[in-house]
């Protein structure tokens, strides 16, 4: 549980530029008792295919970042990207966090497993993804889905390329981003870019579609907290944050 008299420090590792004002935006809306230092690694290519995602989630590049996280003395770090962790697979992708939190001296993750660990924490067993990514990279999220016991009634999006690109969206084209791409047979809307701004508009995003919706630096943040001990319940989040919710096993 969450100890109200001291601050839970968790470090993300976001690659690039294009949403990483989602993570300050956030410290700001939990309110107190947290801080969220952020470290850009770099991404080498940004572009959402294979081969690129693969180079920019090497562990080289996420160790890189440590040293200036180390000296905020955090209790968790979060990979905070989707795409170059769903790329390798479960089980490449459990190397990547069992690599990073040996390097860091902390417990860390990684924002595919932060999805997975969030719709566990949920009860959430069937959901639709609302994808930024080209299709070929959307199935690489839909596998690692499944492979960890989610039904993924649909996957689509908007095929965009760059995270520069994704972190232009406004809110409209958020909210109908998420809309168009919901299904009836899915209990959860997933938006699983950590490009994609969406800090501001949790609650909205919910409303508009009437059903749970995790999405990317949501998810990432509360992951962060979860391993470090902090699981009090917070408004204006969506639903992942309004409740305390029995913590499920690492997905890993």
């Amino acid at each position: 549980m969450h100890v109200a008299d001291r601050t839970t420090t968790v470090g993300f590792l976001y690659p690039g530029y294009s949403a990483e004002d989602d993570y300050p935006r956030l410290e700001r809306l939990i309110g107190g008792g947290v801080r969220f230092p952020l470290v850009h690694t770099d991404m080498g290519e940004d572009a959402h295919r294979v081969d690129a995602l693969r180079e920019m989630g090497a562990i080289h590049r996420l160790t890189g970042g440590l040293a200036e996280l180390k000296r905020y003395d955090v209790d968790a770090v979060v990979w905070a990207c989707t795409s170059a962790s769903f790329i390798y697979g479960r089980q490449g992708a459990g190397q990547q966090a069992e690599e990073l939190a040996e390097a860091a001296g902390v417990p860390a993750s990684s924002t595919s497993f932060a999805f997975v660990d969030a719709l566990q924490a949920l009860g959430v067993r069937s959901v639709s993804v609302a994808a930024t990514y080209p299709e070929d990279v959307a199935g690489y999220f839909v596998r690692f889905l499944e492979d960890s016991g989610i039904r993924v009634a649909q996957v689509s999006g908007r095929g965009i390329i760059t995270a520069a690109e994704v972190g232009t969206l406004s809110r409209e084209q958020v909210l109908d981003l998420a809309q168009a791409n919901d299904h009836e047979d899915a209990e959860a809307v997933l938006l699983p870019d950590t490009a994609l701004h969406t800090a501001a508009w949790l609650d909205d995003l919910e409303q508009a579609v009437g059903k749970t919706v995790l999405t990317a630096n949501q998810v990432t943040v509360w992951e962060g907290l979860r391993l470090a001990g902090d699981t009090a319940a917070r408004d204006g989040l969506g639903r992942l944050f309004r409740q305390v919710t029995p913590l499920p096993p690492s997905a890993r």
